[in-house]
């Protein structure tokens, strides 16, 4: 899809996922297994760790819905046990609790204020909405539509968020760009949902999956650059 049919008078709402696409949340998980690490004495890869958390991560997120919090301690008490860590009892919440400080990488909030300026922007997120609230503190613009797990009581790649977007804009799903990192989660519902879909692939990741994204770019500034020329 050319550029200018990216920017063309039907698109009214860029959608976005937040972790991943517009927060760092690679650093964030690193950072909290090294510090358990440390404590612990048992030195980790934290490549190894990170390969580990997304597959342990999908699979929960594919069972009955809990809360992200709850979520995240499970997930870490999974990956703790994997890796052979010892987690102290004031330390079993220190992944979900981790949440708030995690930051927007660098092109983050230059690339919102471009796009806001153009566009409603809403949020597609994985989340609950007190862990977004305390996020969004890091972000540069207030979103016109949030949308997260909590709200919708399911997960990416299920459904519901986009679903409650897609009502949101008055089922006008040519309206919608959504924007993402995560394959998985994201590309491929939104292509199954009728969702034009721009992969923001950071990590520099071949695509094995269905997910037919119309452009891709390797960050958000180069994503606002397009959309606002």
């Amino acid at each position: 899809m050319a550029t200018s049919d990216l920017i063309s008078d039907r698109i009214d709402v860029i959608s976005f996922d937040c972790y991943g696409t517009l927060i760092d949340w690679e650093s964030g998980i690193r950072q909290v297994f090294e510090t358990l690490a440390a404590s612990s004495r048992h030195p980790v890869d934290p490549d190894d760790v990170f390969e580990a958390y997304l597959p342990e991560e999908a699979a929960l997120e594919a069972g009955p819905y809990r809360g992200y919090r709850d979520l995240l301690t499970t997930l870490q008490a999974r990956l703790a046990e994997r890796f052979a860590l010892d987690v102290p009892a004031d330390r079993r919440h220190l992944l979900a609790e981790s949440v708030p400080d995690w930051h927007p990488f660098e092109d983050t909030n230059v690339a919102l204020i471009r796009l806001k300026e153009r566009f409603r922007l809403a949020i597609l997120s994985n989340i609950d909405r007190d862990l977004f609230a305390a996020t969004a503190r890091h972000l540069a613009i207030r979103f016109d539509l949030v949308v997260t797990a909590e709200d919708v009581r399911a997960y990416k790649p299920a459904h519901p968020h986009f679903h409650r977007l897609i009502g949101l804009v008055g089922g006008r799903r040519e309206a919608v760009l959504h924007v993402a990192q995560s394959l998985y989660h994201d590309g491929v519902p939104a292509g199954r949902l009728g969702l034009n879909f721009i992969w923001i692939n950071r990590r520099h990741e071949v695509n094995r999956t269905e997910a037919t994204p119309v452009a891709e770019f390797p960050d958000l500034r180069s994503l606002a650059d397009a959309m606002t020329e």
